[in-house]
């Protein structure tokens, strides 16, 4: 069938809106419906060759949607269900055995390789076949296909367009503090960058009754927000110029977690000296591919220090987004709030607009009209 996707055909280039050809469901897949789609991180390191996986290419892994049609193997979900898409593991091999299918044996080949464990792709062009199956879904689009491990349905009582976000952004921020560190009730926590992760991670760690919560952010207007989800303190990087002083003033023994949302060197390299005894550093930012472990070993030995690497928050998606979308309901989780959304004709104004501060967290909207 003939869907409108957002086609990225070069690094650090703009998007093109473009119609494609998008396969029928095979046996094990699902057409959906995409309604709404968040825009993260990721698929900007994506499109800018960050995964060397070519162009061109149809990215997104935060959709939300309405089953269409299903291939003759699936069962878990029926046409005219509503679901948010997350990514997608095997249930099969051990880790995901053990319900951590974000470290599944083949998460790479399933998210990251442009195409189908058999080397096809799902989106053709004029010009060929167009790099597909991002997360297992490739949501960018108004269709995507996805599969039965990554599909979560959606309670009726939802705005459905914004629950995209639960499958990855918001996962794994308020599952970097819920699931992966575990920060206990009474605990300190330092997150650095106020972003859609970031701030999760905020409303995560007022969920999990964190006492301490300090957001380093050079936004104003984020950081004005964190202390409205919850946050304790704020520190202003262009102020604070020596993270541990500000951090220690707060906590003058440090704090027990850090939960890194910028990938930065030197500042994973400043979170280490803010940490306390036996204190954690959570690092779900992409840093660059040489960057070396953050802190000092004979540190990590003198006061136990930990650097954990997150995927996804650790998240079990048919446990967890179940689970965030409970808080959601109970005003516990207002993720709504970092949401702005665009027309997905109108996304390189939305980036454009995140890069300027102008908005937190961007949802697509195939269906609604916008010139960009």
């Amino acid at each position: 069938m003939d869907v409108v996707a957002a086609v990225a055909r070069a690094p650090q280039a703009d998007f093109s809106i473009e119609t494609v050809t998008l396969d029928a469901p095979r046996e094990d897949e699902i057409l959906v419906r995409i309604v709404g789609v968040g825009l993260c991180h990721t698929d900007i390191v994506a499109r800018d060759g960050g995964m060397g996986f070519g162009y061109p290419a149809v990215l997104g892994h935060e959709g939300s949607g309405i089953v269409e049609r299903v291939g003759g193997s699936v069962t878990k979900v029926a046409p005219g269900d509503r679901v948010a898409l997350t990514f997608r593991s095997c249930g099969a091999c051990p880790r995901c055995q053990r319900g951590e299918p974000a470290y599944c044996h083949t998460m790479p080949q399933l998210n990251y390789t442009g195409a189908r464990l058999d080397g096809s792709k799902a989106i053709h062009s004029q010009n060929g076949a167009v790099v597909s199956n991002f997360f297992g879904q490739s949501s960018l689009a108004g269709y995507a296909l996805a599969y039965e491990r990554n599909v979560v349905k959606v309670p009726d009582d939802v705005p459905l367009e914004l629950m995209g976000p639960l499958g990855c952004g918001v996962q794994t921020g308020a599952g970097g503090i819920m699931r992966s560190l575990r920060c206990e009730a009474g605990s300190s926590l330092l997150v650095t960058g106020g972003g859609a992760v970031g701030l999760s991670a905020v409303m995560g760690a007022v969920i999990n009754g964190c006492s301490r919560i300090i957001v380093l952010e050079p936004h104003k207007a984020r950081r004005e927000l964190a202390l409205e989800l919850g946050a304790t303190d704020v520190i202003d990087p262009g102020v604070a110029s020596n993270l541990e002083q500000a951090v220690r003033a707060i906590e003058p023994v440090g704090v027990d977690y850090a939960f890194d949302t910028t990938g930065r060197p030197d500042i994973l390299q400043a979170i280490m000296d803010c940490l306390g005894p036996h204190g954690t550093l959570g690092v779900v930012g992409i840093p660059p591919p040489d960057a070396p472990m953050p802190g000092l070993m004979i540190k990590a030995i003198t006061f136990g220090h930990a650097v954990k690497g997150i995927i996804e928050g650790d998240s079990e998606p048919d446990v967890f987004i179940p689970e965030l979308i409970e808080h959601y309901r109970q005003g516990r989780l207002p993720f709504d709030r970092l949401v702005t959304t665009y027309p997905l004709s109108r996304i390189n104004r939305a980036i454009a607009d995140q890069h300027a501060g102008e908005c937190i967290k961007i949802v697509l909207l195939p269906w609604e009209n916008g010139q960009d």
